[in-house]
């Protein structure tokens, strides 16, 4: 085969000039210089795997560029809407045209209803707004005008990395839907709409036809992860939503010409709304009614006392069920594995039914997990023998304190919170999400919800009866998205991946929380230590899912688990930033939330300099906690109002082995850059371990 020239077009977006003909065949330096430079496009990292790579344009862009791996002579590319230049490996290269499969698509949404000013210089700004979100959704952007209303997106393609552009329609187009999510019972919803005609293959088209046949009462219907804003342009009425738990991120806000907006994080709306809210998770906003309404009414949602007996089986296959359901996907994943229980779990049992599935004829049978840690901590001793035990394909990841030190400020902008738990887990986990999109990995699965669920904490030890028990997993599941989820949601959207989070799947979180709570109670005398609902669900002897000390493994937080140095580490620096007369004067300086601890009071000045509004400060939780508890379980046991540390550790004589010497101590690699997150100590490059066939 003849080799093509160095750039391909296919085709150009206008006949080639001789003075264009001469920039392709000049340097990849000087064609971004001169031509992709201007029209903002960022640089190319090339995927690791056997597939175009997408380097993805501004607004109205008329190309794309796809960058091929040297490595790789045979690639496939989707048909899109765009126009591309190719950059091909070394010949000979074929490249050929196959069809687009369904899309679902993750983003980030901004949409601003009812604006006064409707000018193109409002339109702009809007625009320019919309960019704050681009780590969300960098793939793909757009935006939709009617009259004073925008919808505005950042798109992710987690399905198909070319068609599925977003705002999605109805019909004839009255009804615009922008959405940031993932509608797992698509399929089934879209049977059951035969009069309808769907023009895309995106899951998340059938909110705009179920909202022609239902009207505002179908989002109980979706079974997914969900923050959607629908304009029906036919009376200029719009909706808002967000998924029952919030594992997908809303925000609304007002201006002051009596804008209504919607944003997926803050940044978008903190400068130019007068004021602005977390959107509550499981509710509606209607503007015919201008009120906020619930629409997700469990029964455990009351916190009346459950009765039904344990059926380990039933949990069981309801987990699996979760899990099976997330593998939706026509992208490179993998799962994050601490070597905990819940995310163990979570890739025994993608690993036991991988096979099963459409996603391993593309991406074949192997899994990929990943896990990072300071050197020698207990999460990455743990999630390599979990990882060997499954035969996984593991990226070890290693970090140094100082490292996400320096990470502290672009953490707490993106992740829009001051709380200290979750700024100490979120620094690691935003490191680790850096280095596997760069190994050209878009979505993974995580194991976050199953402490909230099943009493994992180790506060829950002093739960003085199982009502008790129960009403503070139905508080903490409340308060999920405050806390865990906004975690996993933007660590990893900040580098452009998707966390999938089983644990949370609405059925399974009905069945799981029917279950008669004394079923959950932590009894030494019966053998029962912290989730022995979960842990006993899935110990078969005949075909174990996980090792038996796994399995029983005691719980430890994120934060905790990537190295006990980390917390320290953190409260050293904190207090060469604090010092003692400011925490003196801390309640005048922050009367809300008042910090009362160094560390909190460093964390508070970051956020205030990214978000100074006294809005933003009030979207995020305070109260006394130890140990992740709420204010009411600190009312457990009088030591702990003397004793308020929200580390896992903290409830004092629970934990069974006592904070360890600093793991940093441990012996230097002779190579220190593979002490970094940005090297990985096991695969490190997916070339090298993943067959032609195969990916992450």
């Amino acid at each position: 085969m003849r080799a093509p020239p160095p750039f391909l077009p296919i085709p150009l977006p206008r006949a080639p000039t001789p003075s264009l003909r001469r920039e392709y065949s000049s340097s990849r330096e000087r064609l971004h210089r001169r031509y992709l430079s201007p029209l903002r496009f960022s640089r190319s990292r090339p995927f690791l795997l056997p597939s175009p790579h997408e380097l993805i344009p501004p607004f109205g862009s008329p190309f794309q560029l796809l960058h091929l791996p040297q490595f790789v002579t045979e690639a496939k590319i989707k048909v899109g809407r765009p126009p591309y230049l190719v950059l091909p490996g070394p010949p000979p290269l074929v490249v050929a045209a196959v069809a687009q499969p369904p899309v679902a698509t993750m983003c980030g949404i901004l949409a601003v209803l009812g604006v006064a000013d409707v000018s193109l210089a409002k339109r702009s700004r809007i625009i320019e707004l919309s960019r704050r979100l681009r780590h969300r959704g960098p793939d793909w952007s757009g935006i939709h005008t009617y009259q004073d209303c925008y919808l505005a997106h950042q798109r992710l393609a987690i399905v198909d990395p070319t068609s599925g552009d977003q705002p999605l329609y109805n019909e004839d187009k009255s009804v615009v839907v922008t959405v940031n999510g993932e509608i797992y019972n698509h399929e089934e919803l879209k049977a059951n709409l035969k009069s309808h005609q769907f023009q895309t293959g995106s899951d998340c088209e059938v909110i705009a036809h179920l909202y022609e046949e239902y009207g505002e009462e179908f989002v109980d219907m979706l079974d997914g992860m969900f923050s959607f804003v629908l304009l029906d342009t036919r009376d200029k009425s719009f909706i808002a939503a967000r998924d029952a738990i919030g594992i997908c991120p809303l925000y609304m806000g007002w201006g002051l010409d009596g804008s209504v907006w919607f944003s997926s994080e803050m940044k978008a709306l903190s400068d130019d709304c007068e004021r602005f809210i977390s959107f509550p998770p499981g509710h509606l906003y209607s503007s015919k009614t201008g009120d906020l309404r619930r629409w997700y009414n469990p029964p455990w949602f009351s916190e009346s006392i459950p009765s039904t007996p344990y059926n380990p089986l039933l949990i069981r296959e309801s987990f699996e069920k979760a899990v099976i359901k997330r593998l939706m996907t026509d992208v490179p994943f993998g799962v994050l594995l601490s070597g905990g229980l819940d995310s163990s779990l979570v890739a025994s049992v993608v690993s036991r039914h991988l096979a099963e599935t459409k996603v391993a004829r593309q991406w074949g049978n192997q899994l990929h997990t990943f896990c990072i840690g300071l050197k020698g901590s207990p999460d990455l001793k743990a999630a390599k023998e979990v990882a060997d035990y499954l035969g996984t394909v593991h990226h070890e990841l290693h970090f140094t304190v100082q490292e996400g030190i320096d990470a502290l400020e672009e953490v707490i902008y993106h992740i829009e919170t001051y709380d200290v738990t979750t700024i100490r887990a979120s620094t690691p986990m935003f490191l680790m999400s850096r280095k596997i999109k760069s190994l050209g990995v878009k979505m993974v699965l995580s194991g976050e919800g199953s402490d909230e669920i099943f009493g994992g904490y180790l506060y829950f030890h002093k739960a003085p009866n199982k009502k008790e028990f129960h009403e503070e997993t139905c508080r903490k599941i409340k308060a999920l998205h405050l806390y865990d989820c906004l975690r996993a949601n933007k660590s990893t959207s900040a580098w452009g991946l998707e966390a999938r989070v089983p644990f949370l799947d609405k059925n399974f979180i009905n069945v799981a929380m029917d279950i008669d709570p004394e079923y959950k109670m932590i009894r030494r005398d019966l053998g029962r230590i912290e989730k022995w609902v979960l842990r006993n669900a899935f110990d078969d002897d005949e075909k174990p899912y996980l090792p038996k000390h796994i399995l029983y493994r005691q719980k430890e937080q994120f934060s905790d688990g990537v190295g006990y140095s980390w917390i320290d580490g953190l409260k050293d620096h904190a207090s060469e930033h604090v010092s003692d007369s400011m925490m003196m004067n801390a309640s005048f300086v922050y009367p809300e939330n008042t910090p009362t601890t160094k560390e909190a009071y460093y964390y508070r000045t970051v956020f205030e300099k990214f978000y100074p509004k006294n809005a933003a400060r009030s979207t995020v939780p305070g109260g006394p906690s130890v140990a992740c508890s709420t204010a009411k379980a600190v009312e457990w046991d009088a030591a702990w109002s003397k004793h308020l540390d929200p580390s896992g550790r903290a409830a004092l004589g629970v934990h069974d082995a006592a904070y360890e010497d600093s793991l940093e101590k441990a012996p230097a690699s002779a190579d220190p850059v593979s002490e970094s997150v940005f090297r990985p100590a096991h695969g490190e490059s997916l070339a090298k371990t993943v067959a032609p066939a195969a990916a992450v």
